[in-house]
Protein backbone atom coordinates (compact mmCIF):
# COMPACT_ATOMS: atom_id res chain seq x y z
CA UNK A 1 0.00 0.00 0.00
CA UNK A 2 1.17 3.49 -0.78
CA UNK A 3 -0.14 6.92 0.06
CA UNK A 4 0.56 9.60 -2.53
CA UNK A 5 0.08 13.26 -1.73
CA UNK A 6 1.14 16.48 -3.39
CA UNK A 7 1.26 20.23 -3.01
CA UNK A 8 2.49 23.06 -5.20
CA UNK A 9 6.27 23.11 -5.46
CA UNK A 10 8.19 26.12 -4.20
CA UNK A 11 10.90 25.30 -6.80
CA UNK A 12 8.93 25.45 -10.07
CA UNK A 13 5.39 25.74 -11.41
CA UNK A 14 4.54 22.04 -10.90
CA UNK A 15 3.92 19.91 -7.83
CA UNK A 16 5.99 18.23 -5.14
CA UNK A 17 4.79 14.62 -4.88
CA UNK A 18 5.28 12.51 -1.77
CA UNK A 19 4.90 8.75 -1.66
CA UNK A 20 4.94 6.70 1.52
CA UNK A 21 4.59 2.99 2.03
CA UNK A 22 5.84 -0.02 3.95
CA UNK A 23 7.65 -2.65 1.90
CA UNK A 24 7.95 -6.32 2.96
CA UNK A 25 11.77 -6.38 2.83
CA UNK A 26 14.80 -5.22 4.77
CA UNK A 27 16.10 -1.69 4.16
CA UNK A 28 19.23 -3.25 2.63
CA UNK A 29 17.17 -5.21 0.07
CA UNK A 30 15.01 -2.17 -0.77
CA UNK A 31 18.16 -0.07 -1.14
CA UNK A 32 19.71 -2.68 -3.43
CA UNK A 33 16.75 -2.23 -5.78
CA UNK A 34 16.65 1.57 -5.81
CA UNK A 35 20.22 2.80 -5.30
CA UNK A 36 21.30 5.10 -8.11
CA UNK A 37 24.34 3.29 -9.52
CA UNK A 38 25.34 2.24 -13.02
CA UNK A 39 24.39 -1.38 -13.62
CA UNK A 40 21.96 -1.31 -10.70
CA UNK A 41 18.64 -3.10 -10.52
CA UNK A 42 16.41 -0.08 -11.11
CA UNK A 43 16.42 -0.37 -14.90
CA UNK A 44 15.18 -3.94 -14.55
CA UNK A 45 12.02 -3.25 -12.55
CA UNK A 46 11.19 0.50 -12.77
CA UNK A 47 9.05 1.01 -15.88
CA UNK A 48 9.97 4.73 -15.85
CA UNK A 49 13.74 4.17 -16.01
CA UNK A 50 15.10 2.93 -19.32
CA UNK A 51 18.77 3.65 -18.63
CA UNK A 52 20.92 5.07 -15.85
CA UNK A 53 24.52 6.08 -16.36
CA UNK A 54 27.11 7.80 -14.22
CA UNK A 55 28.59 10.71 -16.17
CA UNK A 56 31.14 11.61 -13.49
CA UNK A 57 31.82 10.10 -10.06
CA UNK A 58 32.85 12.99 -7.83
CA UNK A 59 33.26 10.81 -4.72
CA UNK A 60 32.04 7.34 -3.75
CA UNK A 61 28.74 8.92 -2.62
CA UNK A 62 28.32 11.88 -5.02
CA UNK A 63 27.97 11.58 -8.77
CA UNK A 64 26.53 13.23 -11.84
CA UNK A 65 24.16 10.91 -13.65
CA UNK A 66 21.91 10.76 -16.69
CA UNK A 67 18.61 8.90 -16.47
CA UNK A 68 16.55 8.21 -19.56
CA UNK A 69 12.90 7.27 -19.59
CA UNK A 70 10.80 5.57 -22.25
CA UNK A 71 7.75 7.14 -23.81
CA UNK A 72 4.78 6.59 -21.54
CA UNK A 73 1.17 7.46 -20.82
CA UNK A 74 0.02 5.99 -24.16
CA UNK A 75 2.95 7.74 -25.88
CA UNK A 76 1.61 11.16 -24.90
CA UNK A 77 4.84 11.63 -22.94
CA UNK A 78 7.86 11.12 -25.22
CA UNK A 79 11.25 9.82 -23.98
CA UNK A 80 12.97 12.08 -21.48
CA UNK A 81 16.48 12.47 -20.14
CA UNK A 82 17.47 13.94 -16.79
CA UNK A 83 20.95 15.00 -15.69
CA UNK A 84 21.33 15.20 -11.93
CA UNK A 85 23.85 15.47 -9.17
CA UNK A 86 23.10 12.52 -6.87
CA UNK A 87 24.06 12.10 -3.21
CA UNK A 88 23.81 8.82 -1.30
CA UNK A 89 24.09 8.61 2.47
CA UNK A 90 23.57 6.05 5.23
CA UNK A 91 22.62 7.25 8.70
CA UNK A 92 23.45 5.69 12.07
CA UNK A 93 19.90 4.36 12.51
CA UNK A 94 20.22 2.40 9.23
CA UNK A 95 18.24 4.86 7.10
CA UNK A 96 19.56 5.11 3.55
CA UNK A 97 19.08 8.23 1.45
CA UNK A 98 19.37 9.03 -2.21
CA UNK A 99 18.84 12.70 -3.08
CA UNK A 100 19.19 14.46 -6.42
CA UNK A 101 18.66 17.71 -8.27
CA UNK A 102 19.25 18.78 -11.86
CA UNK A 103 22.61 20.05 -13.01
CA UNK A 104 24.25 21.09 -16.26
CA UNK A 105 27.35 19.07 -17.19
CA UNK A 106 29.69 19.63 -20.16
CA UNK A 107 29.92 15.87 -20.84
CA UNK A 108 26.15 15.60 -21.06
CA UNK A 109 24.63 17.93 -23.66
CA UNK A 110 20.99 17.39 -24.66
CA UNK A 111 20.56 14.47 -27.07
CA UNK A 112 18.28 14.28 -30.09
CA UNK A 113 15.09 12.23 -29.69
CA UNK A 114 14.89 13.05 -25.95
CA UNK A 115 13.20 15.93 -24.18
CA UNK A 116 15.41 17.31 -21.40
CA UNK A 117 13.51 17.21 -18.13
CA UNK A 118 14.54 18.69 -14.80
CA UNK A 119 14.42 17.09 -11.37
CA UNK A 120 14.16 19.66 -8.64
CA UNK A 121 15.31 18.48 -5.18
CA UNK A 122 13.96 14.96 -4.83
CA UNK A 123 14.88 11.67 -3.24
CA UNK A 124 14.15 8.37 -1.54
CA UNK A 125 14.54 7.39 2.10
CA UNK A 126 14.68 3.72 3.14
CA UNK A 127 13.83 3.80 6.85
CA UNK A 128 14.07 0.72 9.10
CA UNK A 129 10.84 -0.20 10.88
CA UNK A 130 11.77 -0.63 14.58
CA UNK A 131 11.51 -4.27 15.70
CA UNK A 132 10.69 -5.47 12.17
CA UNK A 133 13.93 -6.17 10.28
CA UNK A 134 12.09 -7.41 7.17
CA UNK A 135 10.01 -4.27 6.71
CA UNK A 136 11.04 -0.88 5.37
CA UNK A 137 9.27 2.45 5.36
CA UNK A 138 9.97 4.07 2.01
CA UNK A 139 9.48 7.80 1.60
CA UNK A 140 9.83 9.23 -1.90
CA UNK A 141 9.77 12.84 -3.01
CA UNK A 142 9.49 13.84 -6.66
CA UNK A 143 9.28 17.31 -8.14
CA UNK A 144 9.97 16.87 -11.80
CA UNK A 145 9.54 19.26 -14.67
CA UNK A 146 9.05 16.88 -17.58
CA UNK A 147 9.96 19.62 -20.05
CA UNK A 148 8.46 19.95 -23.49
CA UNK A 149 4.95 21.15 -24.07
CA UNK A 150 2.87 18.89 -21.88
CA UNK A 151 -0.28 20.38 -20.40
CA UNK A 152 -0.10 20.44 -16.60
CA UNK A 153 -3.29 18.33 -16.49
CA UNK A 154 -1.43 15.49 -18.26
CA UNK A 155 1.46 15.71 -15.79
CA UNK A 156 -0.94 15.89 -12.81
CA UNK A 157 -2.76 12.74 -13.93
CA UNK A 158 0.48 10.86 -14.73
CA UNK A 159 2.46 11.30 -11.51
CA UNK A 160 0.17 9.80 -8.81
CA UNK A 161 -0.41 6.60 -10.80
CA UNK A 162 3.28 6.46 -11.74
CA UNK A 163 4.31 6.69 -8.06
CA UNK A 164 1.81 4.01 -7.11
CA UNK A 165 3.23 1.79 -9.87
CA UNK A 166 6.76 2.50 -8.60
CA UNK A 167 5.86 1.08 -5.16
CA UNK A 168 4.03 -1.91 -6.66
CA UNK A 169 6.89 -2.80 -9.01
CA UNK A 170 9.48 -2.25 -6.26
CA UNK A 171 7.58 -4.62 -3.96
CA UNK A 172 7.71 -7.30 -6.69
CA UNK A 173 11.42 -6.60 -7.26
CA UNK A 174 12.38 -7.03 -3.58
CA UNK A 175 10.39 -10.28 -3.39
CA UNK A 176 12.34 -11.55 -6.41
CA UNK A 177 15.62 -10.41 -4.83
CA UNK A 178 14.83 -12.30 -1.61
CA UNK A 179 13.83 -15.50 -3.48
Amino acid sequence: EVVVSWRPSTEFSGNLYRGEGILPASPRDVWECIKPVAGGLRTKWDQNVKDFEVIEALTDTISVSRTTTPSTFMRIISPREFVDVVVMKQYEDGTMLSAATHVEHPLCPPRPNFVRGFNYPCGCLCIPVPGEPDRTQLLTFFQTDLGGYLPQTVVDSFFPSSISGFYSNLTKAVKTLKA
